[in-house]
């Protein structure tokens, strides 16, 4: 009992929220991208956003580690002999200079067009993020000056880096040649052999991340400010240099939570894809034996080509579909985890977050 002749209250203890106005460090990003993930995504299940969102993921990677288109044949659960046919390929073409001429345009052509499609869906998926409540792609047009400006950036980087290592190369063999010829220990070549591929592999986990750090943070205050890649990558600069050991950490855990991701993608799909690779053979082999039935055998012409045609482009398109579908949950909740963690930083993105907000999202 006080002076005043009134009990005390014992103190409580209340537990300290965190307020929305500080920047967020890397582990308190990550649940908070979670629970949008799981808004966008299941609250409520849009069937039209979750194939709209599985292609667009399916370009940007598949929602696994790295940061490039990854999918190819060897996701298909078919042998196709590539290196046969390839090689013959190879062969037909190097014997015709029109063929030659034909395959350099159509093969740049569309490793050009893979990579602006990467470049511009990556801000569709930007824009799906901060604004749940839109449909997907509806602004693309509004993006492609975006996607442009990241397009010719990473074409200037990735060729920039491909010259590097070229050049590097032939000098490295040309002084190689030297050391042969000059009757040095092998030790020395085999040690300039050794350094250059350290140099490459280092040159190539420098791009990844370079990579990754414009998909993930440059982007969105791109997307915020309606800025010029260049001018994004100041802003993340000056954040680098007030705070490297929040970026560095934000790098390591990054990949790691991708490599999870990835590794739980892979636990998806391998009973799904061993499925499929049975059901496919299981048809096959039962339509040669009906065939058989009924005294007909299966051989190649021209029907059987088209029928075989028909059936590996749908196949194709299946497991396609599944690696899609498996992988974009996980491409969104990346996306989810960088716009949080910079978007505590940029105070233009931070606002534009908010107010595209729906209700109930106010971390």
């Amino acid at each position: 009992m006080d002076a005043a002749g009134r009990i005390p209250y014992p103190p409580r203890l209340v537990t300290k929220r965190r307020t929305a106005v500080g920047p967020l460090s890397p582990v308190e990003s990550l649940y908070p991208a979670w629970e949008e993930t799981l808004r966008l995504l299941f609250r409520p299940f849009d069937r039209r956003r979750w194939i709209a969102l599985s292609v667009v993921c399916l370009v940007l990677g598949g929602g696994t580690s790295t940061a490039a288109f990854q999918w190819g044949f060897g996701s298909l659960p078919v042998d196709f002999h590539a290196t046969e046919l390839l090689l013959r390929l190879r062969l037909l073409i190097s014997q015709h200079l029109s063929l030659i001429i034909l395959t350099v345009v159509v093969s740049l052509s569309f490793i050009l067009g893979l990579i602006y499609a990467r470049c511009l869906l990556r801000f569709v998926l930007i824009d799906a993020v901060i604004r749940p409540g839109e449909v997907v792609g509806a602004a693309w047009r509004a993006l492609e000056p975006l996607g442009r400006s990241y397009f010719l950036w990473m074409l200037s980087v990735v060729g920039g880096m491909t010259a590097i290592v070229s050049g590097a190369m032939w000098v490295s063999f040309r002084y190689l040649a030297v050391i042969r010829e000059a009757g040095h220990p092998w030790w020395i070549a085999s040690v300039v052999l050794v350094m250059e591929l350290v140099a490459v592999v280092f040159i190539g986990l420098l791009v990844a991340v370079l990579i990754t750090l414009t998909d993930d943070l440059v982007g969105p205050i791109m997307y915020a400010e309606r800025i010029s890649l260049p001018a994004a990558w100041k802003v993340v600069w000056k954040i680098l240099r007030r705070d490297r050991g929040t970026l560095l950490f934000y790098v390591v855990l990054r990949f790691a939570v991708s490599t999870g991701i990835s590794i739980a993608v892979l636990l998806v799909l391998f009973p799904i894809l061993m499925g499929v690779s049975s059901g496919t053979l299981v048809a096959a082999a039962l339509m040669i034996l009906a065939l058989r039935a009924v005294g007909l055998a299966w051989s190649w012409n021209p029907v059987t080509i088209a029928v075989g045609v028909v059936a590996l482009g749908l196949l194709t398109i299946l497991v396609f579909a599944l690696l899609s579908v498996a992988g974009m949950p996980g491409q969104v909740y990346l996306q989810n985890f960088g716009v949080r963690f910079i978007a505590s930083r940029v105070p233009s993105l931070g606002a534009l977050y908010r107010s595209s907000a729906p209700a109930g999202r106010r971390y």
